[in-house]
């Protein structure tokens, strides 16, 4: 299992960003600076005009005016130079929280299929979006506050010094307390929002689960143990809250309790200044000024830190992902199968070989645990244009084998060649577009029927396009929808019949026409008189074409050159419909199974 993310490292990563855009950050800088310098310098104009009101009678109010024009411009010059710094933190931190999103979802995009089947959906989303906002809240607060807090901090201790040394000491013989107190404290919250967020992916992936599955929770009336299953994550994430805000809200508390004593000290040492003549009060009040100005930093620190500390356990969280081992990269030799039309590789850059239908496996194994045997020593070959149909009961290696075809999985052992080929010196983009795939399982994304037909050919013309509605009948229905091919359907196509997903799926392969074919229960929620013509525009489709056939329907494969019957990972019969029957073994089985009592009536 993967370590998780140290706080240092992960402090480190998120600098590794922040750095491509060192110049903001460093005009961000400036800017606090001179917000600092100036809010510090109106303290000591106020003990200058304090000084100028003597006794009742003795008041130079020309000097005292004089000085009160000069607050009023630092005071603009202040809010412009504040608005300055929170435009740049701003910037910097939304394009920092884009730069990691980004990359997050390319990882998506490049992790193996693995990675996604052993994580929830939920949870990775929770990744990319919810602890990123968190990332995105205690980034922009700790540029805000912590860059001002700290140069607020070293700016008035320069101008204390500035003014009276002995009292300053005493402010920095009590310093220690303050950040010993707020060190002690982060060191737990981190922890318990590291705890926090993990549970909050727990719960975004049961509410995902449930909300894309509610109609089979309620068809088995799970609802009350669903709710028990949450309300177990919903304690969860609670417990780990209150004990992170617990902790996190007596950061502050504690650090007023001791930067109540600095101001004690300065307040008492500058009396005893004051009264033995070494200090006027003008320079007192300045003095109490910037012992306010001095342990006000330490009080919005200690709330950055709570908000930082969460931060840095989602950033935490988020790197875990973009750190993911990505799948195995196409070799650096690897051939394109001259069936690609869409591979991002200049003409001529690598060398493309011609898709001629042939695919051979090779002594294959694999599993999905190491321990839990279910390929082994898998061989067959096809020739050009055969209809290959892989038939055995649940769970013998059918939609593996389609995984280990289109490289979804890497076997272990052994090879699979596709027009002499082995697929692993095959860049993947090329040995997908070569496949043409329908699954039981339908996807449509959000968008229009065109966008959804064309995905696999976005240059089609409107013929080609109407032509393989046409031809998988899904033109029909098409039509009578409120804008035909125009209409927008929602994630998934929510708003269509299951039947009609499959369709348009069917629709999409008929489109790009690839040299080979895959279909997994293709017409499983199609009705039997639609399922008929199917079978016939794809076996039209299939001429030709090398073609691999997964069913559990076997009357929908009595045409297959050669039907494979698979039971725990291996070939125990192949042959044509008719001879399997003849054999009188696993597959008579299986199909008198499915139709002995239809043909006894």
């Amino acid at each position: 299992m993967k370590q998780k993310i140290s706080q240092k490292e992960t402090i480190r990563k998120v600098l590794h960003y922040i750095r491509n855009y060192w110049i903001l950050l460093g005009i961000s800088i400036v800017l606090a600076g001179v917000t600092v310098v100036l809010t510090l310098y109106v303290p000591i104009l106020t003990g200058d005009a304090i000084d100028l009101i003597v006794e009742k009678g003795r008041v130079d109010f020309a000097g005292i005016w004089s000085i009160l024009k000069r607050i009023i411009g630092i005071v603009v010059m202040t809010a412009l130079a504040q608005w300055g710094m929170n435009v740049c933190n701003n910037r910097i931190t939304y394009h920092v929280i884009g730069d990691i999103r980004r990359d997050a979802f390319d990882k998506i995009q490049i992790l193996p299929l693995k990675y996604v089947d052993s994580h929830s959906y939920g949870e990775i989303v929770n990744r990319v979006i919810a602890d990123v906002d968190q990332f995105a809240d205690g980034l922009l607060m700790g540029f805000t506050q912590l860059f001002t807090g700290v140069i607020t901090i070293c700016g008035t201790l320069l101008f204390m010094l500035s003014v009276n040394v002995g009292i300053t000491s005493v402010v920095v013989l009590i310093t220690p307390v303050s950040l010993f107190v707020a060190s002690f404290i982060a060191k737990k919250t981190y922890v318990m929002f590291q705890l926090q967020s993990q549970a909050r992916g727990e719960q975004t992936a049961i509410i995902d689960e449930m909300v894309g599955n509610q109609k089979v929770v309620q068809a088995f009336g799970q609802e009350q143990n669903v709710l028990e299953r949450f309300d177990g994550i919903n304690e969860k994430l609670r417990n780990y809250s209150l004990r992170a805000t617990f902790f996190s809200s007596i950061t502050n508390p504690s650090t007023r309790f001791v930067n109540s004593l600095v101001y004690a000290g300065v307040g008492i040492s500058g009396a005893l200044f004051a009264v033995f003549g070494r200090l006027t009060v003008g320079q007192l009040s300045c003095f109490l000024s910037y012992a306010n100005q001095y342990t006000k930093p330490f009080n919005e620190i200690s709330g950055v830190v709570t908000e930082l500390q969460n931060a840095i356990a989602c950033a935490a969280h988020i790197f875990e992902l973009i750190e993911e081992e990505p799948q195995i990269p196409d070799a650096e030799d690897a051939v394109v199968l001259a069936a690609n039309q869409q591979e991002g590789n200049a003409p001529g850059m690598q060398e493309q070989v011609e898709v001629n239908g042939t695919v051979s496996i090779d002594n294959v194994s694999f599993s999905y645990v190491p321990d839990q045997k279910l390929i082994e020593n898998f061989q067959l070959s096809v020739k050009p244009g055969q209809r290959i149909a892989i038939v055995g009961p649940t769970g013998c290696g059918k939609t593996t084998m389609i995984n280990l075809l289109m490289r979804f999985y890497d076997v272990d052992s052994g090879a699979i060649f596709v027009s002499g080929q082995d697929i692993r010196h095959v860049t993947r983009k090329s040995l997908r577009a070569s496949y043409g795939m329908v699954l039981q399982e339908t996807w449509l994304k959000s968008g229009t029927i065109r966008e959804n037909i064309c995905m696999g050919k976005p240059d089609a013309t409107e013929a080609e396009m109407i032509a393989a509605a046409s031809a998988s009948y899904a033109d029909g229905f098409i039509r009578r929808l409120p804008q035909g091919y125009d209409t927008v359907i929602t994630e998934d196509g929510g708003n269509l019949s299951q039947g009609q997903k499959q369709l348009l799926c069917i629709a999409r392969v008929m489109l790009c026409l690839p040299p080979m074919l895959i279909l997994d229960e293709a017409t499983s929620s199609i009705d039997t008189r639609t399922e008929i013509r199917i079978q016939q525009a794809f076996a039209q489709m299939m001429k030709g074409r090398t073609s691999f056939i997964v069913a559990h329907r076997l009357s929908t494969i009595k045409e297959a050159d050669v039907i494979l019957v698979m039971k725990d990972g291996n070939i125990i019969e192949q042959g044509k419909h008719e001879a399997l029957l003849r054999q009188g073994g696993f597959y008579a089985n299986l199909y008198n199974s499915q139709f002995a009592m239809t043909e006894q009536s």
